[in-house]
Protein backbone atom coordinates (compact mmCIF):
# COMPACT_ATOMS: atom_id res chain seq x y z
CA UNK A 1 0.00 0.00 0.00
CA UNK A 2 1.05 3.62 -0.41
CA UNK A 3 2.09 5.29 2.19
CA UNK A 4 1.09 9.04 3.10
CA UNK A 5 2.82 10.95 5.55
CA UNK A 6 0.80 13.72 7.51
CA UNK A 7 2.72 16.52 8.93
CA UNK A 8 1.50 18.18 11.74
CA UNK A 9 2.47 21.58 13.36
CA UNK A 10 0.06 21.70 15.99
CA UNK A 11 -2.38 19.16 17.29
CA UNK A 12 -5.40 21.50 16.10
CA UNK A 13 -4.65 21.60 12.63
CA UNK A 14 -5.06 18.22 11.05
CA UNK A 15 -5.63 16.51 8.15
CA UNK A 16 -9.37 16.70 8.70
CA UNK A 17 -11.43 16.46 5.36
CA UNK A 18 -8.64 15.01 2.95
CA UNK A 19 -8.39 12.09 5.08
CA UNK A 20 -11.36 10.74 3.28
CA UNK A 21 -9.99 11.21 -0.45
CA UNK A 22 -6.66 10.40 1.08
CA UNK A 23 -7.59 6.80 1.91
CA UNK A 24 -9.73 5.94 -0.60
CA UNK A 25 -6.76 6.81 -3.44
CA UNK A 26 -5.56 3.72 -1.82
CA UNK A 27 -2.59 5.27 0.72
CA UNK A 28 -2.32 4.09 4.59
CA UNK A 29 -2.15 7.90 5.97
CA UNK A 30 0.40 8.18 8.76
CA UNK A 31 1.38 11.18 11.19
CA UNK A 32 4.00 12.95 12.82
CA UNK A 33 4.22 15.83 15.21
CA UNK A 34 6.71 18.04 14.67
CA UNK A 35 7.14 18.38 18.52
CA UNK A 36 7.49 14.08 18.43
CA UNK A 37 11.17 13.37 19.47
CA UNK A 38 11.69 11.33 16.54
CA UNK A 39 10.57 14.25 13.75
CA UNK A 40 14.23 14.60 13.50
CA UNK A 41 15.03 11.87 12.22
CA UNK A 42 12.22 11.32 9.37
CA UNK A 43 12.86 11.13 6.05
CA UNK A 44 10.07 12.74 4.30
CA UNK A 45 11.39 12.02 0.86
CA UNK A 46 11.15 8.63 1.21
CA UNK A 47 7.26 8.69 1.62
CA UNK A 48 4.83 8.37 -1.50
CA UNK A 49 2.77 11.61 -0.45
CA UNK A 50 3.27 14.45 2.21
CA UNK A 51 1.05 16.41 3.60
CA UNK A 52 1.84 19.69 5.13
CA UNK A 53 -0.93 21.18 7.38
CA UNK A 54 -1.45 24.67 9.06
CA UNK A 55 -0.09 26.36 12.31
CA UNK A 56 0.29 29.79 13.64
CA UNK A 57 4.09 30.40 13.62
CA UNK A 58 5.67 31.94 10.74
CA UNK A 59 8.31 29.81 8.22
CA UNK A 60 10.92 33.16 9.20
CA UNK A 61 10.36 32.35 13.48
CA UNK A 62 13.61 30.00 12.95
CA UNK A 63 14.40 31.53 16.47
CA UNK A 64 11.22 30.81 18.45
CA UNK A 65 11.00 27.16 16.73
CA UNK A 66 14.49 25.88 15.29
CA UNK A 67 12.95 22.68 13.59
CA UNK A 68 11.53 25.05 10.53
CA UNK A 69 14.87 25.68 9.09
CA UNK A 70 15.28 22.05 9.69
CA UNK A 71 11.77 20.99 8.27
CA UNK A 72 12.55 23.42 4.88
CA UNK A 73 15.84 22.55 3.86
CA UNK A 74 14.54 18.69 4.26
CA UNK A 75 11.30 19.50 2.49
CA UNK A 76 13.55 21.53 -0.27
CA UNK A 77 15.19 17.80 -0.83
CA UNK A 78 11.33 16.69 -1.16
CA UNK A 79 10.48 19.17 -4.31
CA UNK A 80 13.59 19.31 -5.85
CA UNK A 81 13.17 15.25 -6.78
CA UNK A 82 9.17 16.23 -7.23
CA UNK A 83 7.72 14.08 -4.85
CA UNK A 84 3.92 14.47 -4.35
CA UNK A 85 3.88 16.83 -1.61
CA UNK A 86 0.17 18.91 -0.62
CA UNK A 87 0.85 22.17 1.61
CA UNK A 88 -2.14 24.06 3.78
CA UNK A 89 -1.62 27.09 5.18
CA UNK A 90 1.18 27.16 6.92
CA UNK A 91 2.83 23.71 4.71
CA UNK A 92 2.05 25.68 1.58
CA UNK A 93 4.28 28.82 2.88
CA UNK A 94 6.67 26.23 3.51
CA UNK A 95 6.88 24.90 0.33
CA UNK A 96 7.38 28.14 -1.18
CA UNK A 97 10.08 28.98 1.43
CA UNK A 98 11.73 25.57 -0.17
CA UNK A 99 11.71 26.24 -3.29
CA UNK A 100 12.99 29.51 -2.86
CA UNK A 101 10.55 31.96 -2.51
CA UNK A 102 9.94 35.05 0.07
CA UNK A 103 7.58 34.22 3.55
CA UNK A 104 6.59 37.42 5.12
CA UNK A 105 3.92 38.66 7.43
CA UNK A 106 1.11 40.29 5.30
CA UNK A 107 0.08 43.06 7.59
CA UNK A 108 -3.12 42.20 8.14
CA UNK A 109 -5.04 39.17 8.96
CA UNK A 110 -7.50 37.09 6.19
CA UNK A 111 -9.99 35.36 8.53
CA UNK A 112 -13.46 33.57 7.62
CA UNK A 113 -15.41 31.88 5.08
CA UNK A 114 -14.69 33.39 1.57
CA UNK A 115 -14.82 32.16 -1.65
CA UNK A 116 -10.71 32.30 -3.81
CA UNK A 117 -11.04 33.70 -7.33
CA UNK A 118 -9.62 31.27 -10.03
CA UNK A 119 -7.37 32.44 -12.94
CA UNK A 120 -7.49 30.52 -15.97
CA UNK A 121 -5.03 28.16 -14.55
CA UNK A 122 -7.22 27.69 -11.60
CA UNK A 123 -10.28 27.02 -13.39
CA UNK A 124 -8.83 24.23 -15.75
CA UNK A 125 -7.02 22.34 -12.12
CA UNK A 126 -8.44 20.76 -9.84
CA UNK A 127 -9.66 23.99 -7.85
CA UNK A 128 -11.70 24.06 -10.29
CA UNK A 129 -14.54 22.63 -7.73
CA UNK A 130 -14.23 25.09 -5.38
CA UNK A 131 -15.44 27.87 -7.73
CA UNK A 132 -17.71 30.29 -6.12
CA UNK A 133 -17.64 28.34 -2.45
CA UNK A 134 -16.87 30.13 0.59
CA UNK A 135 -13.79 28.59 2.17
CA UNK A 136 -11.83 29.23 5.54
CA UNK A 137 -9.18 31.32 5.80
CA UNK A 138 -6.89 31.52 8.57
CA UNK A 139 -3.72 33.67 8.09
CA UNK A 140 -1.59 37.08 7.95
CA UNK A 141 1.80 35.68 6.37
CA UNK A 142 1.77 35.32 2.62
CA UNK A 143 4.36 34.42 0.22
CA UNK A 144 5.81 35.59 -3.06
CA UNK A 145 5.49 33.11 -5.88
CA UNK A 146 8.13 30.67 -6.27
CA UNK A 147 10.24 30.39 -9.48
CA UNK A 148 8.72 28.01 -11.71
CA UNK A 149 5.22 27.85 -9.68
CA UNK A 150 2.29 28.27 -11.29
CA UNK A 151 -0.45 30.28 -9.56
CA UNK A 152 -3.85 29.20 -9.63
CA UNK A 153 -6.19 31.44 -6.89
CA UNK A 154 -6.41 34.66 -5.17
CA UNK A 155 -8.67 36.85 -3.05
CA UNK A 156 -9.10 40.77 -2.87
CA UNK A 157 -6.47 40.55 0.57
CA UNK A 158 -3.55 38.32 -1.32
CA UNK A 159 -3.23 37.60 -4.38
CA UNK A 160 -0.64 34.27 -3.82
CA UNK A 161 -3.46 31.77 -2.08
CA UNK A 162 -2.60 28.71 -4.62
CA UNK A 163 0.12 27.39 -6.89
CA UNK A 164 1.13 24.31 -8.23
CA UNK A 165 4.67 23.16 -9.75
CA UNK A 166 3.96 20.43 -12.52
CA UNK A 167 1.03 17.39 -11.45
CA UNK A 168 3.06 16.54 -8.05
CA UNK A 169 3.22 20.02 -6.05
CA UNK A 170 0.41 21.63 -4.68
CA UNK A 171 0.45 24.64 -2.34
CA UNK A 172 -3.16 25.85 -0.63
CA UNK A 173 -2.51 28.94 1.63
CA UNK A 174 -6.76 28.40 2.53
CA UNK A 175 -8.40 25.39 4.10
CA UNK A 176 -10.94 23.64 2.23
CA UNK A 177 -10.57 20.77 4.86
CA UNK A 178 -11.80 22.40 7.53
CA UNK A 179 -15.51 23.09 7.80
CA UNK A 180 -17.03 19.56 9.40
CA UNK A 181 -13.80 19.09 11.75
CA UNK A 182 -14.59 19.80 15.79
CA UNK A 183 -10.91 21.23 15.69
CA UNK A 184 -12.46 24.33 14.50
CA UNK A 185 -13.74 25.55 18.01
CA UNK A 186 -10.51 25.54 19.09
CA UNK A 187 -9.17 27.47 16.75
CA UNK A 188 -11.84 29.74 18.06
CA UNK A 189 -10.91 29.85 21.37
CA UNK A 190 -6.96 29.84 20.84
CA UNK A 191 -6.49 32.43 18.83
CA UNK A 192 -9.44 35.33 19.65
CA UNK A 193 -6.87 38.53 18.45
CA UNK A 194 -7.16 36.83 14.83
CA UNK A 195 -10.93 36.77 15.03
CA UNK A 196 -11.19 40.45 16.78
CA UNK A 197 -8.51 41.93 13.99
CA UNK A 198 -11.11 41.63 11.26
CA UNK A 199 -14.24 42.59 12.94
CA UNK A 200 -15.41 39.57 13.36
CA UNK A 201 -16.51 37.18 16.87
CA UNK A 202 -16.68 33.46 17.55
CA UNK A 203 -20.25 33.56 16.94
CA UNK A 204 -20.35 34.92 13.74
CA UNK A 205 -17.73 32.15 13.22
CA UNK A 206 -19.55 29.75 13.79
CA UNK A 207 -22.57 30.52 11.99
CA UNK A 208 -20.55 30.62 9.09
CA UNK A 209 -18.76 27.32 9.26
CA UNK A 210 -22.25 25.80 9.65
CA UNK A 211 -23.59 27.29 6.64
CA UNK A 212 -20.60 26.81 4.49
CA UNK A 213 -18.63 24.27 6.15
CA UNK A 214 -20.22 21.28 4.68
CA UNK A 215 -20.16 22.58 0.60
CA UNK A 216 -16.72 23.58 1.37
CA UNK A 217 -15.39 20.17 2.41
CA UNK A 218 -17.06 18.55 -0.02
CA UNK A 219 -15.58 20.36 -3.02
CA UNK A 220 -12.38 20.34 -1.36
CA UNK A 221 -11.93 16.45 -0.91
CA UNK A 222 -12.96 16.50 -5.17
CA UNK A 223 -10.21 18.59 -4.97
CA UNK A 224 -8.12 16.43 -3.52
CA UNK A 225 -9.46 12.79 -5.43
CA UNK A 226 -8.97 14.66 -8.64
CA UNK A 227 -5.36 15.61 -7.71
CA UNK A 228 -4.39 12.51 -6.70
CA UNK A 229 -5.86 10.74 -9.12
CA UNK A 230 -3.22 13.12 -11.54
CA UNK A 231 -0.12 12.34 -9.62
CA UNK A 232 2.81 11.44 -11.81
CA UNK A 233 4.91 9.01 -9.65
Amino acid sequence: MKRALVIRHVPVEGVAGFRAPIEAAGFEVDRVDVTDPGFPEIDIVAPDLVVMMGGPMGVYEIDRHPWIACQVRRLGERLAADRPTLGVCLGAQMMAAALGARVYPGGRQEVGFAPVTLNGQGASSPLRHLAELPMLHWHGDTFDLPEGAELLASTDLYAHQAFRRGPNILALQFHAEMGEDPRFHSWLEQWPDAIAAVGSSADELRAHHDAHGPNAVAAGRQMIAEWLTGLRV
